[in-house]
């Protein structure tokens, strides 16, 4: 199973930009669905982009289309950019994968339990 790291996290003023990175280790993302999730203070997870294993589909959550973009930027790092950021996307965000056949929109709404999480990181939008 890879383990997963992300990075990017950091203090953001409204209206701003960040990129977070994912990169796996012990294997390259090839054989795994892979998502973006976060995780805001009192609230539960939620998917926000996700990607299925055999690419077929994509899945961004409704709210952050047009502001988040989950990219591969290599075999084994994956990205989440994030612009025009706002206050109510203060959380922590965790990339997870699992090398179940499932369509993205399903990866992001349940993950399964097979599922591989990285540790997070934290974003805040504050001014």
């Amino acid at each position: 199973q890879l383990q997963l790291v992300e990075s990017g996290g950091g203090l953001v003023q409204p209206g701003g930009s960040l990129r977070l990175s994912c990169s796996a280790s012990g294997g390259t993302f090839g054989a795994y669905a892979i998502g973006w999730f976060r995780q805001a203070p009192g609230k539960e997870r939620e998917g926000v982009s996700c990607i299925s294993r055999s690419r077929y589909t994509e899945y961004t959550l409704d709210s952050l289309k047009g502001r988040f973009t989950m990219s591969r930027d290599a075999e084994n790092t994956v990205s989440l950019e994030m612009i025009n950021l706002r206050p109510e996307d203060t959380a922590v965000y965790y990339c997870a994968v699992t090398p179940q056949f499932m369509s993205a929109q399903a990866m992001c709404t349940g993950p399964p339990a097979s599922a591989s999480w990285g540790q997070g990181t934290h974003v805040s939008v504050s001014s």
